[in-house]
């Protein structure tokens, strides 16, 4: 049978240790695991490494490879066979659980959640110790403070259960450290696999230090996809905290639109810096759409999209979509237009699809397509958007050339945005 203990942190910090006569050597205070689980261990549990030892009026680390925790009758021991003090490389490279795990604030990938960590289970196997989960239950929390035991003996009258809450720990990463020598690349790779908007919500609940410190961890795509989700104080307080370069890297990979706004928010010497930095026809776009009234179409239109002229072949058409991989928007509609950009037709997805691939994209387009004018009122958008049932609406100017288009989802941001300002002034 396979010899496994296992326990939680709680218990054993604050812990005696013995040497195999039984001589008490120091205490516990606190564990050390690998940042980066090593190729052999299974990646879902962190093996301790390092033991924090209290001896008489000296703290220092020591290998864990001679240490046994063993329970019996419910209680901890621990014994250690030697005293092998650990390298500074590994102190370094490591996380102390105590002082980076417990009471901080992860990330439940699962749950796409920021949730506080009260205590660590390990266990003990002939391999070694490991961590293999985190207690974010209440359980976790009563444990902590030692009267877990008496809460459940009376619970149990009641025939009522205090639900474990575990997260393994293959599901958890941790985003409060304050270990500044553990490199942000590895602490957080795991976050590029949320969502956007559930990202932009963690770091909506973080602290001002701590959502920078997750962003600027972000590749550049992931970034920009994230602060578009951001509310504008958000976004405004991220864009202060980055450096100029790594702000303008971030906004040049966004709509020109999201930019504009964005720039919006800023102070005007702020803003100026950063369209200065930025590309030539990037910024160029982005002024261009800051020189609307918030009240005009034109400022909330998005100046990606995708137009084509009318001799282009279906199959044409097609080849370049793939090439380009544009965004899910850009794919609502798409534009046919002549010289000057001038709109004369536009067509779907859905078009092109059923379309012979030698067909050119003029038989197939709809001519004469509703459309807005860049200096309309915005409060037109939802009126067109609603009766013709549209995913987006060119936008041209006085002489019908393709300025840009509004998008349904941004139209549907802004009246939720309304409504929210109007409710808080009532």
């Amino acid at each position: 049978m396979t010899s496994l203990t296992t326990f939680y942190l709680s218990g054993i910090l604050g812990k005696e240790a013995f040497d195999s006569d039984g001589e008490a050597i120091g205490v516990i205070r606190d564990l050390l695991i690998n940042a980066v689980p090593s190729g052999n261990n299974d990646p879902g549990q962190q093996q301790v490494i390092g033991v924090k030892l209290r001896i008489k009026k000296e703290t220092r680390f020591y290998s864990f490879k001679y240490f046994r925790v063993s329970k019996a009758r419910e209680m901890l021991y621990v014994t250690c066979t030697e005293l092998f003090e650990l390298p500074q490389k590994d102190v370094i490279d490591g996380l102390l659980l105590d002082e980076n795990i417990l009471d901080k604030q992860i990330v439940d990938l699962n749950g796409r959640k920021l949730v506080r960590v009260n205590d660590v289970r390990l266990v003990t196997l002939p391999a070694g110790t490991f961590a293999i989960a985190v207690d974010i239950g209440i359980e976790g929390l009563l444990r902590r403070i030692g009267i877990s035991i008496p809460i459940k003996k009376v619970l149990s009258l009641f025939k009522i259960n205090i639900p474990a809450k575990f997260i393994l720990w293959d599901d958890v990463q941790a985003i409060d450290f304050s270990n500044l020598n553990i490199k942000l690349s590895k602490s957080y790779v795991k976050l590029q696999t949320l969502h956007p908007s559930d990202l932009a919500d963690i770091l909506e609940d973080l602290g001002k230090k701590s959502s920078t410190s997750v962003f600027s961890a972000l590749d550049e795509e992931k970034a920009a996809d994230v602060l578009e989700e951001l509310e504008p104080h958000a976004q405004v307080h991220i864009i202060e905290s980055l450096s100029v370069e790594k702000a303008v890297d971030v906004l040049e990979k966004m709509p020109a639109d999201e930019v504009a706004d964005l720039l919006d928010e800023l102070e005007d010497e702020k803003a100026e810096q950063l369209l200065q930095e930025m590309g030539e026809e990037s910024s160029q776009e982005v002024r261009e759409l800051l020189e609307y009234s918030e009240n005009l179409v034109g400022s909330i239109m998005t100046t990606d999209y995708l137009s084509f002229p009318g001799t282009k072949t279906v199959g044409e058409v097609l080849n370049e979509l793939r090439k380009r991989k544009p965004e899910q928007a850009e794919l609502y509609i798409m534009f046919v237009t002549e010289k000057d950009d001038k709109l004369v037709g536009t067509f779907n997805l859905r078009d092109l699809v059923l379309a012979e691939p030698e067909a050119p994209v003029s038989k197939i387009m709809k001519t004469e397509p509703v459309s807005l004018f860049d200096n309309d009122k915005t409060g037109a958008v939802a009126e067109i958007v609603s009766k013709y049932n549209l995913l987006a609406v060119p936008v041209v100017d006085q002489n019908e050339h393709l300025q840009g288009m509004v998008v349904v989802d941004d139209v549907v941001e802004d009246l939720i945005n309304e409504r929210r300002t109007k409710g808080r002034r009532i």
